[in-house]
């Protein structure tokens, strides 16, 4: 089976705050850094540092050789990658004393995929191969309904949820990977265990992966749930524990490992990512990971 991912590829200006900025207020900050990320590159290389073999599609600008270099680094096939005029999509974000976060994104190259690219990628896949995709680049409706006429398995992160995801058709969608403010989003309730039960109504044929912050995940499928708790540690910055966890139990499941495992190993995976700075550079290899669960 071959993963591909089609996703977003940022430049993420990181900004540390005393508390994240309210409306009118100028703050002074503690520190700035620049590093790679966007939630398609952050799941690309969590897949490849689990151990999983990922193909990277999406598009970057004239400032986005970075994102190559990255690849060819932590093992993403980055073939379906293409280097287009204008600037390469990224963010702004802003960590508080508390490790929480607020993220501006612009969109950049990101929001420039075609009918033509998106058919000259899935070409190189076959049914059965797994497509993630995040929302945040556009085209996502359409790499859906493509996907799916091919067969391949389709597992959506739907974040950051708006309008847009309305046009996804969800009956297609195999695998769900959500917080649960993006499952309230989808769902209008607040309840994990009724959102789990409302999108598992909804979407009969998927399988859900619920995470709930400090409440750890739950995994539902037809009427098996199984819950994993957090590995409490001190946390620098949560931007990429999400990601994490997505990479890590995507790559778990190509393996045919038991979800109760994955679900462990996932967990482990993010509670690393969260004791260190940046997005790509905080996401754990898998031997790092396996050695703190021993």
């Amino acid at each position: 089976m071959k993963v591909l991912n089609i996703g977003s590829m940022n430049l993420d200006h990181v900004y540390n705050v005393d508390h994240i900025v309210q409306p009118g207020e100028t703050q002074a900050t503690d520190g700035m850094n620049i590093f790679l990320g966007g939630k398609g590159m952050n799941q690309s290389i969590a897949l490849a540092k689990a151990g999983a073999d990922v193909y990277h599609g999406g598009m970057i600008g004239n400032d986005g050789q970075l994102f190559l270099d990255a690849c060819k680094e932590y093992g993403v096939k980055s073939d379906y990658i293409r280097q287009i005029k204008g600037k390469t999509g990224h963010a702004i974000i802003q960590i508080d004393k508390s490790a929480q976060n607020c993220i501006l994104l612009y969109g950049g190259a990101n929001e420039r995929l075609t009918e033509e690219y998106v058919d000259e990628v899935l070409a190189g896949f076959e049914e059965g191969d797994m497509l993630l995709l995040q929302n945040e680049v556009n085209m996502i409706p359409y790499i859906v309904d493509k996907a799916y006429e091919k067969g391949m398995q389709i597992a959506l992160n739907p974040s950051p949820f708006n309008d847009r995801l309305k046009d996804v058709d969800m009956s297609k969608i195999s695998l769900f990977l959500m917080n649960e403010v993006e499952g309230g989003q989808i769902t209008g309730l607040t309840d994990p265990e009724e959102i789990i039960a409302k999108v598992v109504e909804l979407y009969p044929n998927a399988k859900i992966v619920l995470t709930l912050g400090k409440d750890g995940a739950i995994y539902a499928e037809g009427n098996v749930r199984i819950q994993q708790p957090i590995f409490k540690v001190e946390a620098v910055d949560t931007t990429a524990a999400g990601d994490t966890f997505t990479g890590y139990f995507l790559a778990g499941l190509i393996e045919g490992m038991e979800i109760a495992d994955i679900l462990k190993m996932s967990a482990k995976a993010s509670s690393i990512a969260v004791t260190r700075e940046g997005a790509v550079p905080s996401i754990p290899y898998r031997a790092e990971v396996m050695d703190a669960l021993k």
